[in-house]
């Protein structure tokens, strides 16, 4: 070999050498999904410190809102591909499960369970297999209100109730002195224009978490038969989305639902801009009220129907893609995300209630802290609950319903024949397969 190519080879073997130091460990990079900023705030420092402790992991955080969230992730599981560990719900459960796309925690994390909320443990169990490690629980729905608005028009959350009949009826009429237009005449004003409102009552809407699902069990409805069939075009489940689109299309005390069926945000940041009084949402919301309004607000129980206040109590998981190149560093990150040390930053910023039962107690006390009475979210705001959506279609049966109920909350379907559409579609999809 020439003295020069010699050389070269010699200080290309040296170059090489000194970026792959001898023992030095390969990182595995391993990608989670969420859907939550917030959360994803605190896991950047949970993870800091599972990266410190493994240092031959690296953990990306994927972003995706929630309103797009699970538009790829079913085709892309299905295809074999998707991020290593992603977040679920209830409601995609059954299918990714029976379709081999989730790994059995069981399996991978043996005798954990005991450190999980038992509500969540039970609610992904299926087919003797537990599908995630319980990351976060929602507690019940409450209603968060803007005080300064509430005093002004002299309403008590505590004591707000709805009925299909006026007469039991103190929503309304509180709503109605809580909405104004631009003008500055309240919706039980004369002369009061829907046409142009500066601040609405309430979120009435196609939010099924915290908003019809509490309406139909405060009526004493329900949305699915115990088979997992929709039951929602019932009579008593019928009068609640009624009440609720009523107050949207007829009374004008909840903003209008082309605005709000596609932008899972808007009722949200509406509150916080002081153009909504009243926003019934969940513990999901609360690090975002805190960081984002500029006035004085507090949490009372969600509002309370003929059968008093039922509350859907939903969980999520980090699921394991069944087909990660990387099982091994998976594990080790799910272990984590399950564990106390992982599941602490997320309770200690307030950024969500943990599923992980000893990290609860950080979540607590940080908002106790700041005198944010959380109490509201488990026994104080009652204990009936509806249940959250089960079975394994049910995300098909929602991408059918879901545009048809947009439909009947926009007024352009009266709601007793959209309900039965939207039902019977939904299940005529489901047993389609």
């Amino acid at each position: 070999m020439p003295r020069r190519a010699l050389l070269l080879s010699l200080l290309l073997t040296v170059l090489l050498a000194a970026c792959s130091a001898p023992g030095e460990t390969p990182v595995t990079t391993v990608t989670l999904r969420l859907w939550d900023d917030q959360v994803a705030k605190a896991y950047g420092t949970s993870f800091a410190e599972f990266e410190r402790q493994n240092p031959d992991i690296r953990v990306d955080l994927d972003v995706v809102p929630y309103a797009d969230y699970f538009v790829s992730l079913p085709a892309q599981l299905e295809r074999g591909q998707g991020d290593d560990i992603f977040w679920l719900n209830s409601a995609y459960l059954g299918t990714l499960a029976d379709s081999g796309a989730l790994l059995d925690i069981e399996r991978v994390l043996p005798g954990r369970a005991e450190r999980w909320v038992p509500a969540a443990v039970d609610q992904y169990t299926r087919d003797g297999g537990l599908w995630g490690v319980p990351a976060l629980t929602d507690g019940r729905i409450v209603t968060y209100y803007n005080t300064a608005l509430l005093a002004q028009a002299g309403v008590d959350p505590t004591t707000l109730t709805w009925s299909p009949d006026p007469a039991k009826d103190t929503l309304l009429p509180a709503l109605r002195r809580l909405t104004v237009d631009t003008a500055g005449r309240r919706a039980d004003e004369p002369g009061f224009d829907p046409t142009n409102v500066a601040t609405y009552g309430f979120n009435a809407g196609r939010d099924l978490q915290a908003v019809y699902y509490e309406f139909i069990g405060s009526n004493g409805g329900r949305f699915q038969a115990a088979d997992g069939t929709f039951a929602f075009a019932e009579p008593r489940s019928v009068e609640a989305f009624q009440y609720l689109v009523d107050l949207i299309n007829v009374h004008h005390v909840a903003p209008p639902a082309d605005d709000t069926n596609d932008n899972a945000d808007y009722a949200r940041d509406a509150f916080l801009a002081g153009r909504l009084a009243i926003f019934q949402s969940g513990t999901y919301n609360l690090r975002n009220v805190a960081d984002g309004a500029t006035f004085d607000w507090a949490i009372a129980p969600m509002v309370a129907g003929p059968a008093g206040r039922v509350s859907v109590v939903n969980s999520v998981v980090a699921a394991g893609n069944a087909k990660t190149p990387h099982p091994e560093a998976v594990a080790r990150v799910l272990d984590w995300i399950g564990s106390e040390p992982g599941a602490d930053p997320v309770g200690g910023r307030g950024a969500a209630l943990p599923a992980v039962t000893g990290s609860q107690q950080k979540f607590f006390d940080y908002w106790r802290e700041r005198g944010v009475e959380t109490g509201y979210f488990g026994a104080l705001g009652g204990t009936a609950t509806i249940d959250p959506p089960t079975g394994p279609r049910f995300g098909t049966g929602s991408r059918v319903f879901s545009p048809i109920l947009g439909e009947i909350f926009a007024g352009r379907l009266p709601v007793a024949e959209g309900l039965q559409q939207a039902q019977d579609s939904a299940n005529a999809a489901i047993r389609a397969g």
